[in-house]
């Protein structure tokens, strides 16, 4: 896959309909936005298009609407929110067809500098299907295109994909371009020692990247549920922790992998246990910590332990490139949260390129406060496995290449 790709600082936008495809898709209640981080992440490539003197069109999804017009996922409060952090008007075009007549007439009337936003794309039914209909649709309001929503990257759709293949030169913004120097180059092109850390729930969620890492890195680190699924590959007693046996093959075949490939697969040596899965999830538990391979009958593992948290945090200390994918246990529950917050704060601590990739380990590395201490942080779940996976990612592929 190439990464070198048109980015805004390569492109002249002075005078153009440049249209911007962002991620606004953030949480709304009762209409008023309760977490603006995407917002305030898309300003760096809006307020360089506005100061180079492009006609800025925003558009974006918010939510499932699943190709129809609702009131309560409109991108409207985004537009008033926009128009402060810019601090100069963002226009809204408040058409259920996205492209109607009061987005034709707004971009119409646009001078240099000027920003409009579309509505949600996904009012639109082509939106999630590539129809080319929306697609011609939304390359006829503009000359040039720019896309910085890597959320979606690892979706082919008509504002992201589509539209691209119908205008002359389609650029990736300042996001999309921290994305690809950070998680493409890290998996393609590291600088060792690279030390992989996987975790959460579920072995088959991360099947490819898996796989794909071990031929990458130099030490895979496993923890979280799908450490279990591997301790009983082994052989380990794992009492009631989460497994899945339909993936124990695969286990054995990873494990065998890297011994083939002469990579270290590290594994728990010691669990921290409960009786049951924490209900509520931030419960009080009665917990004790085992030995890996002795977790007794009647309970289940829901972190790792002191010792297995020292030995990820010293092999994380080694690393010149460390990328991250999933928590170590329970870390919603402060009793199960100390793994991660072991790892979390050896990367927080090292000289090394640190990468988190998305999900539920870029929520852990904030609510933990280790936030800012990390190189890279990727605005994408899905699109960033995609990408430890070794996928091309439709969104970046459709980018033109420099």
């Amino acid at each position: 896959m190439s990464l070198n790709k048109v980015s805004v600082d390569d492109i002249d936008v002075k005078g153009k309909r440049v249209l911007c495809r962002c991620d606004f898709n953030v949480p709304l209640k009762e209409g008023r936005i309760t977490d603006e981080n995407r917002l305030v992440a898309a300003l760096p490539t809006i307020k360089k298009l506005i100061a180079d003197g492009g006609k800025v069109i925003l558009c974006s999804h918010l939510g499932k609407p699943k190709g129809e017009p609702k009131p309560e996922l409109s991108l409207k409060p985004v537009a008033e929110r926009l128009t402060q952090l810019l601090g100069q008007e963002v226009k809204f075009a408040a058409d259920p067809e996205v492209v109607g007549p009061n987005a034709t007439a707004a971009v119409a009337a646009m001078q240099d500098g000027e920003v409009v936003l579309l509505e949600n794309t996904r009012y639109r039914a082509e939106e999630t299907k590539n129809g080319e209909a929306f697609s011609k649709d939304l390359a006829s309001l503009c000359d040039i295109f720019v896309n910085d929503a890597f959320g979606t990257a690892h979706r082919a759709h008509c504002s992201n994909v589509g539209v691209s293949a119908l205008v002359s030169t389609a650029a990736v913004g300042y996001l999309m371009q921290k994305e690809i120097d950070f998680l493409g180059n890290a998996v393609e092109n590291p600088v060792r020692p690279f030390v992989a850390i996987l975790g959460g729930a579920k072995v088959a969620d991360k099947l490819n990247v898996i796989s794909n890492l071990l031929e990458k890195c130099d030490t895979l680190i496993i923890g979280g549920g799908m450490a279990y699924t591997f301790l009983k590959a082994k052989g380990c007693e794992v009492g009631k922790s989460l497994v899945d046996d339909e993936k124990l093959e695969y286990c054995k075949e990873m494990i065998a992998k890297a011994e083939k490939l002469n990579k270290k697969l590290l594994l728990p040596v010691d669990t921290v246990c409960a009786d049951a899965f924490p209900n509520p999830i931030d419960a009080e538990t009665e917990h004790q910590t085992v030995a890996a391979d002795a977790i007794p009958a009647d309970k289940m593992g829901l972190d790792i332990g002191e010792k297995t948290a020292a030995l990820y945090a010293d092999a994380a200390k080694t690393a010149k490139t460390v990328v991250w994918n999933g928590p170590m246990g329970v870390f919603e529950n402060p009793i199960f949260a100390k793994g991660t917050i072991e790892v979390a704060k050896a990367l927080a601590e090292t000289d090394a390129t640190t990468i988190i990739g998305g999900g539920d380990s870029a929520a852990a590395v904030n609510q933990l406060g280790f936030g800012d201490q990390m190189s890279h942080i990727s605005t994408g779940g899905g699109a960033s496995l995609e990408f430890l996976e070794g996928k091309e990612l439709p969104g970046v592929a459709a980018a033109t290449n420099k």
